[in-house]
């Protein structure tokens, strides 16, 4: 027996391949079964086109085995398998795909599932043995040979004896070190779950010899043990079956196992595309937001597939961020795998895919505000902050996609209506979306510039979420209509009537103004409104910055400082306007504590916080024991 050595370039990738191109040891199973169901496929076929090969469709198997005492997992395929020259070829040389070649010389025509193309899977299986037993005997030879290697070192190829074609694989699993535990692979567990994650829907029956317990005597407590060769593999996917032959609750087991939910889907989206580029997908919309939606944690992505073989767990490129929340797979076989299978090269064919995807959740959402529309809010309260994220995200690129699917609450309906909604319902004459923002629906409703707005029977969208304003800014208007803040200084409501009567107001009160705002350096400006109806002081703001958009810069643990412009207004019909000219003349310190204080509630009822609480408790006690 000689031993063969790998050539020089092929020993160079044979060490790249076992320390680089595979990331993830678990995958040596699917490349393994890959290889196996790609020559029960080749048989089959050539069972179609040859009459000298005759072939039950019902032997068509593959068979896992695991020995724990000697270390070692076995593979069996009863496929076409290889010759000498086969082994020589396709295992010997690196790189080499048995399969590839064989695919290539099929006419256009021919339908038949081949998975291999590059011809390095079969090395994978060295990251988990140091050595790999191969026999193998060809359908178009009475001949056997097994091939044998420990690695790049080389190989040896000898006689051997078989009496069916097919290939069988035997790994010799290496010893556990601090860094990999190689034993989990001869668990029967562990393989059965490899195989249900990567190889769940290889079109040919992967069967193992499973320990199956039966209670034999329940006082004892003793049971007895025996084995079962059990199908490991569904075989043919949910989504490739009869949509008529799918039940509800079909939908409902197969996403609760396979996304580990115990609450039923809210929707169920099963659509197949075919043309530029073909796929299957099936994608739920949960009914509920897992537990680390909103965290850093959480990974966003459908389970890719191509030829039954699952390739990504995550693919993160078919989902764009506003719509994270979908679950799902998609199955397609037109797409540009790199070598290892791992990861997509980039490909035009996952964008589009990933283009189509995205319109198909946002039409079936649209159907679903249309259709259905108490199922719709349910989903609303619980991912709308995220379509709302997606609206502003990338400098709102995608808001003509999201802004007819986000909602607001309503002052006026009482209830969460769409921006087109609010729209349709305007009253005559008027030409704004007016909003307030707050953290939640019963304090904006107290808010002092909420008065005038309802006064004039305008409706008013109350933004309860950190993400409203920032989406509402980059939506800038909807049909046309420019949105305002009612918390903003020029919402211009006034007639020029009473324009011209506050104008004079402040102008003939303007040193008790600027003495107020010299005792108070946070604002921009201090001045009477005629806006407000009961309550006798407001904070406003101008320019870009709210003062709600403020409260989310100050929680953010990276802040940088970024402030609202406010503006103290003061109720100039409210009796605290007439005590505040009366101090300004006759008592100055008194004057002070007024406008301390004033100010002090004209932060607390916008929601901010008080920087000198002890100073302005003081100063409360202080006048009101006079």
């Amino acid at each position: 027996m000689t031993k063969k050595e790998f050539k020089s370039e092929s020993k160079r990738l044979l060490d790249l391949m076992i320390n680089s191109i595979y990331t993830n040891k678990d995958i040596f199973l699917r490349e393994l079964i890959s290889n196996a169901s790609d020559a029960l496929d080749k048989l089959y076929y050539r069972s179609l086109t040859d009459d000298n090969v005759k072939v039950d469709k019902e032997s068509l198997v593959i068979q896992l085995a695991f020995d724990k005492e000697n270390r070692t997992i076995t593979l069996t395929d009863t496929g076409c398998g290889m010759t000498k020259e086969e082994l020589e070829t396709n295992l010997g040389t690196i790189a080499k795909s048995g399969s590839l070649g064989f695919k290539e010389n099929l006419n256009k025509d021919d339908k038949i599932n081949i998975i291999g193309q590059f011809g390095v899977g079969f090395y994978s299986a060295f990251m988990v043995s140091d050595k790999v037993t191969v026999t193998s005997k060809s359908v178009d030879s009475d001949e056997a040979y097994t091939w044998e290697s420990e690695g790049a070192d080389g190989y040896t190829i000898t006689k051997a004896k078989k009496k069916n074609n097919g290939t069988e694989i035997v790994l010799h699993i290496k010893e556990d070190t601090e860094e990999a535990d190689f034993s989990k692979y001869l668990d029967e567990y562990e393989l059965k779950s490899l195989v249900k994650k990567y190889s769940d829907y290889i079109s040919f029956p992967i069967k193992m010899e499973c320990v199956h317990r039966e209670l034999k005597d329940e006082k004892k407590h003793e049971y007895e043990e025996h084995k079962e060769n059990e199908t490991l593999n569904s075989m043919v996917p949910i989504w490739k079956k009869d949509k008529n032959d799918i039940t509800d609750s079909d939908y409902e087991n197969f996403y609760m196992d396979k996304f580990n939910d115990f609450d039923k889907p809210l929707k169920v989206i099963n659509y197949s595309v075919e043309g530029m580029c073909t796929y299957k997908s099936l994608l739920f919309i949960p009914s509920h937001a897992p537990y680390d939606f909103y965290t850093q944690d959480y990974e966003k992505g459908l389970s890719l597939y191509t030829s039954g073989v699952m390739i990504m767990e995550k693919c993160a490129e078919l989902l764009p961020d506003y719509f994270s929340f979908v679950k799902g797979v998609v199955d397609t076989e037109d797409l540009s795998l790199n070598i290892s299978r791992e990861i997509l090269q980039e490909s035009h064919s996952l964008k589009l895919i990933a283009k189509n995807i995205e319109s198909k959740i946002r039409k079936e959402l649209e159907t679903m505000l249309k259709d259905n529309r108490e199922t719709y809010e349910s989903f609303f309260k619980t991912f709308g902050v995220q379509l709302k994220y997606g609206v502003y995200n990338n400098f709102g690129a995608d808001k003509d996609k999201l802004k007819d699917l986000i909602m607001f609450y309503s002052a006026k309906e009482k209830k969460l209506i769409t921006l087109k909604e609010y729209v349709d319902n305007m009253k005559d004459g008027q030409d704004k979306i007016y909003y307030a923002a707050g953290s939640s629906v019963a304090k904006i409703d107290l808010l002092p510039q909420v008065e005038q707005v309802k006064d004039k029977d305008y409706d008013i969208l109350y933004l309860t979420d950190y993400v409203d304003q920032f989406a509402i800014t980059a939506i800038q208007d909807y049909d046309g209509k420019k949105f305002a803040n009612v918390e903003s200084d020029n919402l211009d409501l006034d007639s020029d009537e009473e324009k011209e009567a506050i104008k004079k107001v402040n102008e003939d009160n303007s040193e008790l103004l600027l003495a107020m705002k010299d005792e108070i350096k946070d604002v921009c400006e201090v001045k009477f409104t005629n806006k407000l109806k009961n309550h006798p002081v407001c904070l406003t703001s101008k320019g870009d910055v709210s003062i709600e958009m403020q409260k989310v810069f100050d929680a953010m643990p990276n802040n940088m400082g970024i402030k609202a412009e406010t503006i103290l207004e003061i109720n100039e019909k409210h009796d605290i306007s007439k005590k505040l000219k009366s101090l300004f003349e006759s008592d100055k310190d008194e004057f002070v504590k007024y406008t301390k204080i004033l100010y002090a509630e004209a932060r607390m009822i916008a929601g901010l916080p008080i920087d000198n609480p002890t100073e302005i408790s003081t100063l409360i006690c202080d006048v009101i024991s006079k």
